[in-house]
């Protein structure tokens, strides 16, 4: 049963056989981990982090990936340390009930590659080991599992896609319509044999490919000529014939049509098989010197997103002095914990280090400088009437602050204050 565990699941274990689940720290780590799977943060890719982890506060990291069959989940990890660390990365089935399992590399890789088998949110998790500190850089990528079928296209040449109506609505397009010139080569997409060559009233000139690997058959029709025998095993990039427009095409410009056929289940859409995205993980353009520290809202009110983009939901509203901890950034946008530990995006544009006092209070009553924005948070230490603190920002009933000596914490505004 050990030799079956990820590595993951081999380093909780050894938490428990030394009794750390039961020290504060290794209850905290063990949350993080189930807690990133639970309130996991939407992502787009390509998509690019910079980080930090604390050795003091355990921490995981919970993306929720719209994932497409057909494409492969490049994750690369880059960290910046004293000492290395050791980094667990698993990718999760998102369900309706517990998440599934499905990959997961060693603790001392940093490459995890994952092909999707599902058209499913999938839910990366990424968490250091107990007591490690380091600075990372995350990169997420989704790439083609196949190569381009026709030589020197791309999926821009696409011109008809999967689902377009075909024979007056009767049926619908199985496949995606390759346009190129008469004569070009059509390409093996994967290694395998092919399974058939032939000439149908439908397909005109078809070859059908056997990608073994992935329990599947792709299919190349319309072609001018075929180059190839039955039981012939390719490589990628071998040609299997020549663009044309043959059989039920002779009334269109030369094209390919390109499908892919499960074993037991079917045609499904091959664009995402083969579509290799233009653009690039945008660069991370944050004040990286900010990660670990206190931010606020600068404007009147401000609106942190679930995920970084105007075009994401709106998490919440939040009014001027409103005090965010920044865990990471990407792009323009700051990922922030909440003082109620929930995490967010907000732009960079509108908040400003919390590190200037908006004022300064004179403490009328002896008060517990404590260490979150609860009532039931510990005290880190006591601050004597008549004391000041500078007020950093303001959540709920509490105020973030700088004590005299310049420990900061929070305080219940709701009790008795007066301005210096």
């Amino acid at each position: 049963m050990f030799g079956q565990q990820t590595p993951y699941e081999k380093y909780a274990a050894k938490l428990k056989d030394a009794k750390l689940d039961e020290t504060a720290l290794g209850k905290m780590w063990l949350e993080a981990g189930q807690h990133a799977l639970q309130d996991s943060i939407s992502i787009t890719l390509p998509f690019k982090e910079t980080g930090y982890f604390a050795a003091e506060t355990p921490r995981a990291l919970g993306y929720r990936i719209d994932a497409k069959r057909g494409q492969r989940l490049v994750v690369n990890l880059a960290l910046k340390a004293a000492e290395q660390p050791a980094v667990f990365m698993d990718v999760f089935e998102a369900g309706p009930n517990t998440p599934n399992h499905v990959a997961t590399t060693d603790s001392s890789a940093q490459r995890l590659i994952y092909e999707f088998t599902e058209d499913q949110e999938h839910i990366l998790r990424v968490q250091p080991e107990l007591l490690r500190s380091a600075q990372y850089t995350l990169t997420v990528t989704a790439e083609p599992t196949l190569a381009f079928p026709v030589a020197g296209k791309s999926s821009r040449n696409i011109a008809s896609i999967w689902g377009d109506p075909r024979d007056a609505g009767a049926r619908r397009h199985e496949g995606i319509d390759i346009f190129a010139k008469r004569g070009t080569p059509a390409l093996a997409s994967a290694a395998g044999t092919v399974r058939r060559v032939d000439t149908t009233p439908r397909g005109g000139k078809v070859v059908w490919l056997t990608d073994a690997d992935r329990r599947q058959s792709l299919y190349y029709a319309h072609l001018d000529s075929q180059l190839v025998q039955e039981g012939q095993r390719v490589q990628p990039g071998d040609t299997l014939g020549l663009i044309g427009n043959t059989g039920n095409a002779r009334t269109t410009s030369p094209h390919l049509h390109f499908g892919i056929y499960r074993y037991g289940q079917g045609a499904t859409n091959p664009y995402p098989y083969v579509h290799q995205a233009a653009n690039k993980a945008p660069a991370v353009t944050i004040d990286a010197e900010l990660i670990g520290n206190w931010v606020r809202i600068s404007p009147k009110a401000a609106n942190i997103r679930l995920m970084p983009s105007t075009n994401s939901a709106v998490y919440q509203s939040l009014p001027r002095h409103t005090p965010l901890k920044v865990t990471g950034g990407t792009s323009s946008w700051y990922r922030v914990a909440l003082p109620d530990g929930q995490e967010a995006y907000v732009a960079s544009s509108v908040v400003e280090p919390a590190s200037k006092a908006i004022k300064y209070e004179k403490l009328s009553l002896d008060m517990d400088l404590l260490d979150d924005a609860t009532p039931k948070a510990a005290a880190k230490q006591s601050l004597p009437a008549g004391s000041s603190v500078a007020i950093l920002g303001k959540y709920s009933a509490f105020e973030l602050v700088r004590s005299a000596n310049g420990e900061l914490g929070w305080i219940n505004q709701r009790l008795s204050l007066s301005l210096k």
